[in-house]
């Protein structure tokens, strides 16, 4: 029988690189997919995920979808203007409505022209947001298979994880944690060292007691 293709979201960002890992290690049929929305730091993180895919066990190729959400984003709204908020800003201040309500459904498109019925999303246990949790996740997979006519899975492995856990984690799969990018405003491929996702990145790995080998173009305030 034939293995089916395994859809990842990815975005080369700490979790999602440990996820798609993960899967790699247990399968070659993975899809790594990133869901360009139109934020501002998309070309870099993208630039990092073609890296990061290249460095990882044999997967499928890095599939790159679009969808412009600059007409729903204001011209004016941080993400898109490329002014992360500041360094100690709470989760809150970062929510950006409907992400991944759009990126599942892009996703999902895709993976019922492509016969692939499951995705993965890296979402932690401290994830805030609406569209981060498992009532949220039950819907959309009702909805997308019902709308496509295919069983649609969506599955998110570190739920009950912290990032602390996840940097450990990644740490026994020899995940090469210098090529992924966790920033909101990242400066020719390093982290800037001032958004509150390098401060997420930072207190991770000061957690779980590891190293972190990313490149800062500033330095971080703590």
């Amino acid at each position: 029988m034939t293995e089916s293709i395994l859809t990842v979201l990815f975005s080369s960002g700490l979790d999602s690189a440990v996820l798609l890992a993960q899967a790699a290690a247990a399968s070659q049929n993975v899809q790594p997919l990133y869901v360009s929305v139109g934020l501002a730091w998309e070309e870099e993180e993208q630039a990092m995920a073609a890296r990061l895919v290249a460095s990882l066990p044999p997967m499928r190729p890095m599939k790159v979808l679009a969808v412009d959400m600059t007409d729903v984003y204001p011209a004016t709204h941080w993400a898109i203007r490329g002014e992360a908020p500041a360094f100690d800003t709470p989760d809150s201040d970062v929510y950006l409505e409907g992400r991944n309500v759009i990126l599942l459904s892009k996703a999902a498109v895709s993976m019922a022209r492509l016969g692939s019925p499951r995705v993965l999303i890296g979402l932690l246990a401290d994830n805030p947001f609406p569209d981060s949790s498992r009532r949220f996740l039950d819907a959309m997979e009702v909805a997308l298979s019902a709308g496509l006519a295919f069983s649609i899975s969506i599955d998110a492995p570190f739920s009950g994880m912290t990032k602390a856990d996840v940097v450990r984690l990644g740490l026994t799969l020899g995940v090469p944690f210098e090529l992924t990018l966790s920033c909101m405003q990242p400066v020719e491929g390093e982290h800037c060292g001032r958004c509150s996702k390098c401060r997420e990145r930072r207190d991770a790995f000061a957690e779980a007691g590891i190293q972190d080998p990313a490149r800062y173009a500033a330095r971080p305030p703590r």
